[in-house]
């Protein structure tokens, strides 16, 4: 499986993933060379990976107690 590192998949983007659509290709994306992600086509993924997406989300939804958006909380960690 090739290896990526985030700024390389920045700049090839869209190189990358008309191979993972069209080939089938899986990539290991690497954060400072350290695996950070994999990604693979869809199909491979499963329904089961998106229902329980959905689920997740609802859950955390039903229970979220800030005032404050997850993007908000996020981006106030950054500064």
């Amino acid at each position: 499986m090739p290896q990526v590192g985030i700024r390389e998949l920045k700049n090839k983007t869209s190189e990358i993933l008309r191979a993972v659509r069209e080939d089938k290709a899986e990539y290991l994306i690497t954060y400072r060379g350290q695996p950070a992600a994999r990604l693979i086509p869809v199909e491979e993924s499963g329904e089961d990976v998106w229902t329980e997406l959905e689920r997740l989300r609802d859950e955390i939804t039903a229970n979220w107690k800030s005032e404050k958006s997850a993007a908000e909380l996020v981006s106030e960690g950054r500064r």
